[in-house]
């Protein structure tokens, strides 16, 4: 079975999020959704990837509310900003995020989560000096994103990967 789906939580993931892609449930958009997610995976096992080893799966339930009410909240936030509500008092700017995290697997998945947040883009990750340079849309309190970034995103990814 694992040479067929060596990773099957992410082949399923991928299932579900081209579901979620295409909006239908349509014979051809699942069997298109099982071939990405027998493809994919085995390109990941020819590369000899590691297998993520998860020590608190009950994390990253939290992890994904906590995300999808950050994205929602931000999309929000930057509706306000597009349409003209808050534009005198927006500022953008890079800041240095400085993280604690080793794991690699943790490492993509904090790029992945702060770069589909709407208003905030991962720009650099700084391996030596074990820090991140985002990009945010309304900077206002520097401080407060460092604060968000390590106590609600690093945190939970040290508790599900670390």
């Amino acid at each position: 079975m694992s040479r067929i789906l060596p990773f099957p939580l992410f082949s399923l993931s991928l299932l579900v999020m081209w579901l979620l892609l295409t909006g239908s449930l349509e014979l051809r958009s699942i069997l298109f959704g099982a071939l990405l997610g027998l493809i994919v995976p085995q390109t990941l096992r020819r590369l000899d990837a590691a297998k993520p080893r998860i020590r608190n799966p009950r994390a990253i339930v939290q992890l994904f509310f906590v995300v999808l009410k950050d994205i929602v909240r931000s999309n929000i936030a930057v509706a306000s900003i597009i349409l003209g509500r808050k534009k005198n008092e927006r500022i953008s700017g890079f800041l240095h995020v400085p993280l604690d995290i080793q794991n690699t697997y943790a490492l993509v998945s904090l790029a992945i989560i702060v770069t589909c947040t709407p208003g905030t883009l991962w720009v650099q990750y700084d391996s030596g000096r074990k820090r991140l340079l985002l990009h945010v849309l309304d900077l206002v309190d520097e401080e407060e994103w460092v604060n968000l970034i390590k106590n609600r995103y690093e945190r939970l990814l040290m508790e599900i990967f670390e």
